[in-house]
């Protein structure tokens, strides 16, 4: 009977590990994927700047 009960906390030890690791690499995921946003729309941005800055020379 004591087996049972070892084997069951085992179990449950491993799974509450298994979730604490994916919880922490979906935590870092969405960090990485947040500044990595932000780099794509400052990347955008500039080239749209750049490509107003084109058009402005014609209409001088």
């Amino acid at each position: 009977m004591d087996r049972k009960g070892q084997a069951s906390a085992e179990f449950i030890l491993l799974f509450g590990g298994i979730i604490v690791v994916v919880l922490l690499a979906i935590y870092m995921y969405n960090n990485y994927v947040s500044d990595l946003s932000g780099q794509i729309s400052s990347k955008e941005l500039t080239e749209f700047n750049g490509e107003l800055n084109e058009l402005y020379k014609y209409f001088k």
